[in-house]
């Protein structure tokens, strides 16, 4: 199949030569090419550059002699986007919650509605009681959902399980997901999402329960890319949080963190010893945990030789999650100024972030937390690839990636895309090569 793409009014996050992750003040700059063409080919992006630079016919000709199907879209007028990566979501659940909405609104707190059985431990008995069927169903109308709003990966984590047969029940899920969906797909494992009413004051033996029973059997059945922990206030301590990761290294699985959501937990500084991937959320953030990424950053760049580079821990914001639980806005401009790298992603989950809707993320990443349009592209598109570990196939416009694209309405910049909040710009989502 081969798709040529020609007239776009621009066509963003271009690279000659692939980069991992933008950092600090580069942050600010988004490199496209205007009045442009794209040509895809079995699957990937094979070319792209200005128009006056293609020879259609001969692209024609060419996949007319390799026997291959091709169509060629006009887009005068429109815009073309890398899709979305959304590297934090915990989109299979059973059901929704906005009973805790209304909670919220008459002036509970999220801790408060956790200690009386609701949140994780509310979404964690629906889905015991609903069937991998049920689920596997549910999830996939929330993934055809955010593949019209333009993301095209996405890593989904467990967590509503709690139990060693729940916590499974819920990877095969995503399992299942990541084979039948043209979406690119990770999952982690959050057995230490919250500790089940069973473990109350028992806190220790549900570790030793993800340490020496879960842990082993995910592992045996492939389930997991990665691990995550709810290292914050009222959940797990970066004590248990660090017993937990290097279980899990044994494995082979990567570390991912929720960290300092809550309060300032220590979250950051375990993430980043362990190299973690990502940590998320971040709220409460301060120097001491911008210096500790900050090293960790220098760390990972002392050698040229990729092989050899430990992981840098991508600091990762979920500004929907913060919008709908009000609470502090993380320190995005004190991030990036620092010279980090940043990431966005929308914690599409039932009880603090009921949307998946990069766009609107991007929206609240600029009016929020007053990223610059760039900043907030670049941030959900490349830099929160790598923190889903697929920046080197997705995540930006170049060659030989693979051909996740989207084609926008015809809107005046890229700018246009943050500012215009809640309307899906997003006309024709383009998966694999193909057109979805």
């Amino acid at each position: 199949m081969m798709i040529l793409i020609t007239n776009i009014k621009e066509l963003v996050q271009t690279e000659a030569e692939p980069r991992e992750l933008i950092a600090g003040r580069d942050m600010a700059e988004l490199k496209t090419i205007k009045d442009a063409f794209l040509l895809i080919e079995d699957s990937k992006i094979k070319d792209f550059g200005p128009m006056t630079a293609i020879n259609k016919q001969q692209i024609i000709n060419e996949s007319a002699i390799r026997n291959h199907k091709s169509e060629i879209i006009d887009a005068s007028g429109r815009m073309v986007f890398p899709c979305f990566c959304d590297s934090h979501t915990h989109l299979v659940y059973a059901g929704s919650r906005e009973n805790e909405f209304v909670d919220k609104i008459k002036g509970l707190s999220y801790e408060e509605i956790y200690k009386r059985g609701g949140g994780i431990l509310n979404s964690a008995k629906k889905l015991h009681d609903t069937s991998e069927a049920e689920l596997t169903a549910q999830a996939l109308e929330r993934i055809e959902e955010i593949k019209r709003y333009g993301t095209g990966a996405v890593e989904i984590k467990s967590g509503y399980g709690l139990t060693v047969d729940d916590e499974l029940k819920m990877l095969r899920v995503i399992r299942g997901l990541k084979e039948s969906s043209s979406l690119t797909i990770k999952s982690t494992f959050l057995g230490a999402h919250a500790v089940p009413l069973d473990y109350k004051n028992k806190q220790g033996e549900y570790v030793n329960l993800i340490i020496n029973e879960m842990l082993p059997k995910v592992a045996d059945e492939g389930l997991a890319d990665f691990i995550d922990v709810f290292c914050d206030k009222g959940f797990f301590t970066p004590d248990e949080t660090s017993l937990m990761l290097e279980a899990a290294a044994k494995y082979g699985l990567l570390p991912k963190i929720h960290a300092n959501e809550l309060d300032y937990s220590g979250g950051v500084q375990v993430g980043a010893k362990h190299n973690a991937l990502s940590v998320d959320h971040l709220e409460f953030t301060g120097d001491d945990e911008i210096n500790v990424l900050l090293n960790n950053y220098k760390k990972s760049l002392i050698t040229s030789d990729l092989r050899l580079r430990t992981n840098f821990t991508m600091p990762t914001l979920l500004p929907a999650a913060a919008f709908f639980l009000g609470l502090i806005e993380p320190p995005a401009r004190k991030i990036i100024d620092a010279g980090l790298p940043l990431a966005l992603a929308s914690d599409f989950n039932p009880g603090s972030s009921p949307s998946g809707n990069m766009q609107f993320v991007m929206s609240l990443g600029c009016i929020k937390l007053k990223m610059l349009p760039e900043e907030a592209i670049n941030a959900a598109t490349l830099n929160s690839a790598y923190a889903m570990g697929v920046n080197n196939t997705l995540g930006s416009i170049a060659k030989g990636k693979i051909a996740n694209v989207f084609i926008t309405n015809k809107i005046p910049s890229y700018q246009f895309m943050p500012y215009s909040f809640g309307t899906n710009n997003v006309e024709t989502v383009i998966l694999n090569g193909k057109i979805v």
